[in-house]
């Protein structure tokens, strides 16, 4: 265990190398998984496979899952980049990370109200949210913990951070499945198709047919009605398909994680290469598309090094500004019944 420590024989060391040059090489690269479950770990072997961090912090409660975890991806460091990784429960650990992952959170019980798990994942955000905060008073946070929009609004809030730091995992996943269902009908690759959902990351979510485009031209001008009830047949399933994505995967395997850890690693690579990358995430929005609650959901945003750097002013057809503002109704509802 002295590699996971940073523990060395300095003597076998001493003797081995000739110290040249005492400067860091690399300026570090520091992103703790707070969360070492199923999409924790999902989003930290595919943000390792990217070979965008120079050290990996894992956190969980569970100390021999933890652990056992840890040893697993460290006999697997040869075939990753030279990265180092660690974890336990001591957030000093976690000092000046660039980007922290919040994927931790509890699991909705049979019968259990929303606002009960909400209220739930509050009292588990009190602990961790300001430990985060003691430790990296400037990283970026991304919260993945569902539901993620009113989860990235009490990250937002408990964390004290500016808007632009506090993001949540929101529609990346849901428009990657919109443009993966969309692809597939049409018979391209889902890169060439280009379209939004927004809103809520749940049912209330919106399709945004008005701009779904391949290659510039959009569907809409082949056909007006297109996913609508009266419109091209089947079009019209294909966001209910989007929204019952992740229960269909649950019922099939018993958790979603492959997916929504590429997206999260999608999310900080933009931002670590300060990519200027548009992408749909959940962030803090009123003001923007007629939203007047204190919400967080979500648009398009321009991602860069300071995390949002600005949210997109996207054209929306009157049924689609409703369905937005339903959707931002919806949240602020269950938002409004949390103790703080």
């Amino acid at each position: 265990m002295g590699d996971l420590n940073g523990e060395f024989d300095d003597s076998i060391r001493e003797r081995l190398f000739c110290q040249v040059c005492t400067d860091d090489v690399k300026k570090p690269c520091k992103i703790t998984v707070v969360g070492a479950g199923m999409v924790g770990m999902a989003c930290s072997i595919s943000i390792l496979l990217k070979g965008i961090a120079t050290d990996m912090i894992l956190m969980d409660v569970i100390d021999d899952k933890l652990k056992g975890e840890l040893l697993d991806l460290n006999h697997g460091k040869l075939f990753l980049s030279n990265v180092h990784i660690d974890g336990g429960r001591d957030y000093s650990k976690t000092a000046d990370s660039k980007i922290v992952i919040v994927t931790a959170g509890a699991r909705q019980e049979v019968g259990e109200s929303r606002l009960s798990l909400v209220q739930r994942n509050v009292n588990i955000f009190k602990h961790i949210i300001p430990q985060v905060a003691k430790y990296s008073p400037d990283t970026i946070l991304i919260v993945v913990s569902n539901p993620v929009d009113l989860m990235t609004y009490v990250a937002w809030k408990l964390s004290g951070f500016p808007r632009h730091r506090v993001i949540g995992s929101g529609t990346n996943l849901d428009s990657a499945r919109f443009r993966h269902i969309i692809a597939d009908r049409l018979a391209v690759s889902p890169a060439s198709v280009h379209g939004w959902i927004v809103g809520e990351h749940g049912d209330s979510s919106v399709p945004l047919w008005s701009g779904v485009s391949v290659s510039g031209r959009t569907l809409a001008s082949l056909d007006p009605k297109i996913g609508k009830n009266d419109g091209p047949k089947g079009w019209d399933k294909i966001h209910s398909q989007v929204v019952q994505g992740a229960y269909e995967v649950i019922k099939l395997k018993g958790y979603t994680n492959w997916a929504i850890g590429l997206s999260c690693a999608e999310i900080v690579e933009s931002i670590l290469k300060n990519k200027h990358r548009v992408q749909p995430v959940s962030c803090f929005v009123k003001g923007q598309a007629g939203i007047e609650k204190d919400v967080c959901l979500s648009l398009p945003c321009v991602l860069n090094a300071s995390g949002v750097g600005s949210i997109v002013q996207v054209d929306l057809k009157e049924d689609e500004l409703e369905a937005l503002k339903k959707s931002a109704a919806l949240i602020n509802e269950v938002q409004e019944g949390l103790k703080w």
